[in-house]
């Protein structure tokens, strides 16, 4: 098991590129993306200001749609296929998995199961912030995984 828990976060600038590909052939597309943008920033005299990150705007697993980037301390203008953008403000489930990244379903099987426990509805987007890179042993990789929520019950309050 894995701890999960809720975090509000605020709007956050980021600099990412969106893109399709095969689950199977993320762990490459992901090493040119960031690649891509850490180059980028390093022409410009910045840095990322924290983990690299995901978005899966679906799961088909033959055709994923993915959204992969850094987040920045300031807007900063996007180039070719490098779009500044930003991640939004609100109400996040979160698990903080360890292990290799082919095993992190299970930290979605938990996080769905959690989410719905609090009374709770994911909004069908997921997020996954990268915080080791390929010099980390994968029984070592921290990965967090989130879901924006909003409450079953739109009366209750959005936990904090």
């Amino acid at each position: 098991m894995f701890p999960c828990e809720f975090k509000h976060e605020a709007r956050r600038p980021t600099l990412s590129i969106r893109f399709r590909s095969p689950v199977g052939d993320l762990g490459k597309r992901f090493g040119e993306v960031y690649g891509a943008i850490v180059g980028y920033l390093a022409e410009r005299g910045e840095e990322p200001v924290g983990p690299a990150f995901a978005t899966y705007y679906n799961m088909d697993m033959d055709d994923m749609d993915v959204e992969a980037g850094f987040t920045v301390a300031q807007p900063v203008p996007g180039r070719g296929n490098i779009t500044a953008c930003e991640l939004p403000e609100g109400t996040f489930a979160v698990c903080h998995y360890v292990g290799p990244y082919d095993g992190v379903s299970v930290a979605y099987d938990q996080l769905t199961t959690f989410v719905a426990e609090q009374g709770y509805t994911p909004s069908g987007i997921a997020y996954e912030w990268y915080y080791d890179g390929p010099e980390t042993p994968p029984e070592k990789t921290r990965t967090d995984v989130a879901f924006p929520v909003t409450p079953v019950d739109a009366k209750a309050p959005l936990a904090h």
